[in-house]
């Protein structure tokens, strides 16, 4: 089959269900490529996610091996990292190299619940332990133990742990703060550097949300004429992102323009936007199918897709070098870096189409 006819199968079956069960790359740079307003290039939506993968010459030392990998909580951007990880499983398959793995996360994002994940993690026979990492000041501590304890651990998807963390590597994005400068300079520049902005940030203490909203806050920093006059936190619930984007235009009726740092909250405040009828330009994260329809219908401005397929491949390839008790160097980089395309609304049925299979008008 083509690719797209794989990965629309799998990603409409998978984002359907959102299920996070039992489940079974390496470097490409950012792509910030937006419209010709903003002074570069757009991305071709073929190269937002890349689902043409093949295993690297790494001959691995054992024929079989067992993963265990935690992440936030239980959404639909980590079932497409999903996807890259079954492909990469069936590849070693194919080589006679059999993986298993569990495939974990809570309903809601909690690093308490990610550290008894962890700690009941070290209990059994895994020969690496990846984790997303939910809250980078209460879990690297937790890595820190682990590694010492002597198990080999990794992180992967979105959010590394602390830069002086122990764990051995990690696979995903690597320039979080950029997306979110990024995407809040284009939205600048659409507001004419100019107007009240409201920022929907994610969880506490996750990384990647916070990396994001501060390259937001930098950005609107720079022009006198912007003002950010709410942040809030929607723990990745799309009503609670709703609720909250409701009240800052309720408190706040001119406010010019919105930034959502995860994937779900541009959809909730493309609902409030609608709802209330505001003029306020979203700019946000990655590749909902609702979100992907509020941007081809021009209320949502402008999203940063990751590359959540070669996320999943990647850190599986890493994943079975780390077992058999390579570091960092020159068959895997300390950090494997992955890709974000900023996409517009010009760009949005292609995507529905390719991810989707979605061709509705």
């Amino acid at each position: 089959m083509k690719k797209n006819s794989i990965f629309r199968k799998f990603m409409t079956v998978a984002l359907c269900l959102v299920v996070a069960g039992t489940s079974s790359g390496y470097s490409v740079e950012t792509k910030a490529e937006t419209e010709a307003d903003t002074g570069t290039k757009p991305g071709s939506t073929d190269d937002v996610v890349d689902f043409e993968h093949s295993l690297d010459d790494y001959v691995p030392a054992k024929k079989k091996y067992n993963f265990y990998f935690t992440y936030k909580i239980v959404h639909p951007w980590w079932d497409a990292v999903a996807l890259g990880m079954e492909d990469a499983q069936r590849k070693y398959l194919e080589k006679g190299i059999v993986i298993t793995y569990e495939y974990m996360a809570p309903d809601v994002a909690s690093y308490e619940d990610q550290t008894q994940r962890l700690l009941r993690a070290e209990e059994g026979n895994y020969d690496v332990i990846g984790v997303d990492v939910a809250d980078e000041e209460m879990i690297s501590p937790v890595l820190d133990k682990m590694v010492d304890a002597g198990n080999k651990v990794m992180t992967f998807s979105s959010s590394d742990a602390a830069p002086d963390c122990k764990r051995i590597a990690y696979v995903g994005n690597t320039h979080n703060y950029q997306d979110g400068a990024d995407l809040t300079e284009a939205l600048c520049k659409k507001l004419d550097y100019k107007g009240k902005v409201g920022i929907l940030v994610g969880s506490h203490g996750a990384p990647c949300h916070e990396d994001r909203a501060k390259g937001a806050k930098d950005t609107i920093a720079k022009y006198p004429g912007m003002e950010i006059v709410a942040v809030e936190y929607d723990q990745d619930s799309i009503d609670l992102a709703y609720d909250l984007a409701k009240q800052m235009l309720k408190d706040n009726p001119d406010i010019a323009g919105f930034v959502c740092c995860n994937m779900s909250n541009p959809v909730g405040t493309a609902r409030a936007v609608t709802d209330l009828g505001s003029k306020a330009v979203i700019v946000g994260m990655d590749h909902d199918q609702e979100a992907l329809h509020y941007l081809r219908d021009g209320v949502i401005y402008c999203l940063g897709v990751q590359d959540c397929y070669s996320i999943g491949f990647d850190t599986l390839q890493v994943a079975v070098k780390i077992a058999d008790g390579n570091l960092p160097g020159d068959l895997f980089p300390d950090k494997t870096d992955e890709s974000t395309t900023v996409i517009y609304q010009k760009d949005a049925e292609p995507m529905l189409e390719v991810l989707y299979g979605d061709v509705s008008q």
